[in-house]
């Protein structure tokens, strides 16, 4: 057996998901919970210690539809001491529901070359079949890889590589269920070697916030939908408007009439509702088409899906830097 001496350090912490659950003792028909803490997730894949030294902690135990803004920053907090502290590269698992977001949130934060990659599972641990322990090898083999580092967040599942800003899960229960729409995967993990297309762009990434108590909200835009949410929401408090939009990031002229009047007093990015493509920017000319929405003060996301959007303004309001939204939208 090698010594761990001679081995990189990884740091593995658990968050809870569908990779933790498994069924209750009572029987069929109450389904799976987070049961499985993280010593007892990576018991199921000895092969990492034969990689690594490993260093383990459970964050916590939750579906992932419960986690928080304020939860993420103290993962964010344990994981970037784990990097300060030697580790060569970080693994976070947590549940699919809300993986996408999550990465992405970690991504804008995450200032170093060492790779923080995440991972679930669609099965739960006590199904046949499950996917956590193939995962969570896979997700080890991404973060020790050397052309790992430099790409920020990355979110291994299928053996599939994806990059934070453009993954989405597109499946509610398929094992295939994570793709980035518009460009595919960075990069696929093959007989246990990580293959990247591309090599690493530049990275940019925000401070960590100066104020967590700010809400932005989001909306959808669908058929026949009244005013009465949108216009309420810069008297509930709201610092920020996300609108998921029709298309190529449209909405109707009553809509575009209430975003008038909302623009000016906080900031609002209107993105697709589609989950592939770009918003447009001077194709369409009605009312409530983006160059009408862009003469009111609105910010068209160009490919950051709603969801993303709503994330990243959270952060650049609370560091300060909604001035920047601009610059921070992809084309």
């Amino acid at each position: 057996m090698k010594e761990h001496t001679n081995l990189p350090r990884l740091s593995i912490a658990s968050l809870g998901g569908t990779v933790s659950m498994q069924a209750s003792a009572s029987g069929s028909g109450s389904g799976v919970m987070p049961k499985l803490d993280c010593d007892e997730q990576l018991a199921k894949v000895p092969q990492l210690r034969e990689m690594a030294h490993l260093e383990i902690a459970t964050l916590g135990l939750l579906p992932s539809a419960s986690l928080g803004f304020a939860a993420l920053l103290e993962v964010l907090a344990w994981a970037r001491g784990e990097v300060d502290r030697g580790a060569h590269a970080v693994i976070l698992t947590q549940g699919t529901d809300s993986l996408e977001e999550t990465a992405y949130f970690l991504d804008l934060l995450w200032p170093f070359d060492a790779p923080l990659v995440m991972t679930g599972a669609m099965r739960a641990a006590s199904q046949p079949g499950n996917d956590g322990p193939a995962n969570l090898l896979a997700a080890a083999q991404v973060a020790l890889a050397p052309n790992s580092r430099g790409r920020g967040v990355l979110v291994q599942m299928n053996d599939q590589v994806h990059g934070a800003a453009r993954v989405r899960k597109t499946a509610s229960v398929a094992m295939a269920a994570f793709e980035s729409p518009g460009c595919g995967p960075l990069g696929d993990v093959v007989e246990g070697v990580v293959v990247y297309g591309q090599p690493p762009g530049p990275r940019e990434v925000l401070p960590l916030p100066h104020r967590t108590e700010h809400r932005v909200a989001l909306l959808e835009a669908c058929l026949d939908a009244d005013t009465a949410l949108l216009k309420a929401t810069a008297t509930l408090g709201y610092e920020g408007l996300v609108i998921a939009g029709f298309g190529a990031g449209h909405v109707s002229g009553s809509w575009s009439e209430v975003l008038g009047h909302l623009a000016p007093a906080l900031p609002v990015i209107v993105a697709t509702r589609t989950g592939s493509g770009p918003t447009a920017t001077a194709s369409y000319g009605f009312a409530g088409a983006e160059i009408d929405l862009q003469s009111k003060g609105v910010h068209m996301a160009g490919r950051l899906c709603p969801r993303k959007c709503r994330i990243l303004l959270w952060l650049l309001i609370g560091t300060g830097r909604q001035q920047q939204l601009h610059g921070w939208l992809p084309r």
